[in-house]
C-alpha cells in the first residue's frame, strides 16, 4: 500500500478528525480569510478553493493566514496548476479525475492529493499514483452503498464521498466507511459569500458538523 495513504500530513490529520472538507464553488471570494475563519470555527477547518473561482491563487494565498484552517486547491487538473498551488500555500490538492501529472507534484513535494475517481479501476490506479484518499465523484449516482462495496476488495484505501453530499446523508456515508464527506453549496452558498455573510456560512457549518453525529 502506498505509504501516503497513511499521510501524517495536517492537512489529513485535520480531514480525518473533522469528518469532513469544504468545497467552496463561487464565482469569487471577496474575503477568503473571512470565510475560512467562519467555516474552521464552526467546525470545518479543511477548506478547498476551486480553479473554477476567478482569482484562486489569489485567494488560496490569503485565506493561508485564517487561524485554525487548513486551505487546500481543487480542481486540478495540469501539472502547471498543482505547481502554482503549491507555491501559493495550498496544503492539499484535490482532483475531479485521475491525474498523474497532479500526483506527480503532489508527492515531490509531500503534500496530499485526494484524488477523484469512479470505478474500482479508477481507485486503484489513484492509490498507484499516491493518492492520499481518494474522492468519489459523483457519489450521489450510487449513494453510500457504493461505498461500502468498494470498501470490500480496498479496505485501508481512504474514501470521501463527493458531489451529492447533503446535511441529510453525510451521516450514512461515514457509516458506510467514509473517512469524511464533503460540504458544499449547502454550506457555503455563492450568493453568501458574494454577500459577505459569514455569520450565515458559519451557522450552516455548525448545522452540518452535528449532522454528523
Amino acid at each position: 500500500m502506498n505509504p501516503l495513504l497513511s499521510s501524517s500530513s495536517r492537512a489529513m490529520e485535520v480531514i480525518r478528525a473533522d469528518r469532513a472538507l469544504t468545497v467552496v464553488r463561487a464565482p469569487a471570494v471577496p474575503d477568503p480569510v473571512a470565510l475560512a475563519e467562519a467555516l474552521a470555527g464552526a467546525g470545518l477547518r479543511a477548506v478547498e478553493f476551486t480553479f473554477t473561482t476567478l482569482g484562486v491563487l489569489d485567494a488560496i494565498a490569503k485565506a493561508c493566514s485564517a487561524a485554525d484552517a487548513v486551505i487546500g486547491v481543487g480542481t486540478v487538473t495540469t501539472r502547471d496548476q498543482a505547481a502554482a498551488a503549491v507555491d501559493v500555500g495550498a496544503q492539499f490538492l484535490v482532483t475531479p479525475a485521475v491525474r498523474p501529472e497532479v500526483a506527480e507534484v503532489a508527492v515531490a513535494n509531500q503534500i496530499p492529493v485526494i484524488m477523484g475517481a469512479f470505478t474500482p479501476t479508477e481507485v486503484l490506479a489513484a492509490v498507484d499514483l499516491g493518492a492520499a484518499a481518494v474522492k468519489i465523484f459523483p457519489a450521489r449516482s450510487l449513494g453510500p452503498a457504493y461505498l461500502k462495496d468498494l470498501l470490500g476488495p480496498f479496505p485501508h484505501v481512504f474514501l470521501i464521498p463527493s458531489g451529492g453530499v447533503n446535511a441529510h446523508n453525510a451521516r450514512e456515508y461515514l457509516q458506510a466507511g467514509a473517512i469524511a464527506v464533503t460540504a458544499g453549496t449547502e454550506v457555503v452558498a455563492p450568493l453568501d459569500v458574494a454577500s459577505s455573510r459569514w455569520s450565515e456560512i458559519g451557522s450552516r457549518a455548525a448545522r452540518f458538523v452535528h449532522s454528523l453525529d
